[in-house]
């Protein structure tokens, strides 16, 4: 079986420092709080070139508490791009705003900027810049059109760890950028944890009184805010994982390179296209195929495990059913039934990947 995610894989290859890890916290107790949260906040804002981090419960709380701390004006739109996890559009609404879908790009499936400019109102007041499956959005064009409409910036670098723009780690270009550390993630928690970088100090204090009950010394409550712990367990099995990342970043990049060269020729799929300035973290390998579906079931006959981000666009959605855009001609609505993400992550062998390649081929030919 080749697999799509291999976490007990991964776990083995650093079972050791997880295991002291973990026993270390048990023997302490120290739960909520402690060192290893410090620790990573420190750590982690560095892996990310930010002066600021901000541990939180996971990272859909991330985008709204990030969202809160920027004090919009009640009612704003924010941009969102329309291929995304449900987070960076729920946010919105539930922080008391207007999402707005905008179009994502056939080359990288990150925010297409054309179609951003085309939905810009003098309501509008933030863009939501989705890193998705590990390649950065244009920011040089996003910072313009701040700029230019005194926009505000949110990261959404939930599949984006060490992911870089034209040499800058993503996160912290913008106002304010937001992580998750699901446990499927480049860099995964066993469990729930999220995280938020920024440059301003301003916004560090109002984003860590915000998950902490609108407070930073106990009791002592200037506002209401929430309870968004990042605990202390979490940190420490993150701050074990972060000193791997760089490796297991490199390998997947490897891997892409490999599908990449090796399915450049098969006219039937269309393959990502990863920009020049771009340093492409590879949370996800996407290719586009008309025979999606066959192809996904063909795989799985060879016990080879694929993934779909995303199956139903956002626009199209249930729940944005009264913004009336699913019939909206989109890349994104557009394409939703051919998206096929292929196995990638540090558990998988070139070999393995040698295999996943001669299927396709096999399947195509």
């Amino acid at each position: 079986m080749i697999k799509f995610l291999d976490l007990q894989h991964q776990y083995k290859t650093i079972k050791n420092d997880i295991d002291v890890a973990i026993q270390n916290i048990i023997s302490s107790s120290a739960f909520i709080g402690g060192e290893e949260i410090k620790k990573l906040e420190q750590n982690f804002a560095s892996f990310q070139n930010a002066k600021h981090c901000i541990g939180v419960a996971n990272g859909t709380d991330a985008i709204e508490i990030a969202i809160e701390a920027l004090e919009l004006p009640p009612n704003s739109e924010i941009i969102v791009p329309a291929n995304s996890f449900i987070a960076s559009s729920e946010a919105v609404t539930r922080s008391g705003h207007k999402v707005v879908f905008c179009d994502c790009n056939l080359e990288n499936y990150t925010v297409s900027i054309g179609s951003l400019e085309e939905v810009i109102t003098k309501k509008t007041k933030a863009i939501i810049a989705v890193h998705l499956y590990g390649h950065p959005c244009d920011m040089g064009a996003l910072l313009e059109i701040a700029q230019k409409h005194d926009l505000k910036i949110i990261e959404d670098c939930a599949q984006a760890h060490g992911a870089e723009y034209k040499g800058k780690r993503v996160g912290a270009i913008g106002d304010i950028g937001t992580f998750s550390f699901y446990p499927g993630k480049n860099l995964g928690a066993y469990g729930d944890a999220g995280a938020i970088v920024t440059n301003d100090e301003e916004l560090a204090i109002k984003c860590k009184m915000i998950a902490n009950h609108g407070r930073i010394e106990k009791y002592n409550h200037v506002f209401e805010g929430r309870n968004s712990r990042l605990d202390n367990l979490q940190a420490a099995i993150l701050n074990v994982k972060l000193n791997h990342l760089e490796n297991w970043t490199n390998h997947r990049i490897k891997i892409a390179d490999f599908y990449l060269e090796h399915l450049k020729d098969v006219p039937q799929i269309v393959l990502p296209k990863r920009s020049e300035w771009a340093r492409q973290v590879y949370h996800l390998f996407v290719i586009r195929t008309n025979k999606r579906e066959e192809l996904k079931s063909y795989l799985s006959e060879q016990n080879i495990q694929t993934g779909i981000h995303y199956p139903i666009a956002l626009p199209k959605l249930k729940a944005y059913d009264y913004l009336g855009k699913a019939e909206a001609d989109f890349n994104a609505n557009n394409t939703d039934k051919m998206l096929l993400s292929l196995p990638i992550g540090e558990h998988l062998s070139l070999e393995a990947v040698e295999i996943v390649v001669a299927a396709i081929k096999n399947f195509f030919k």
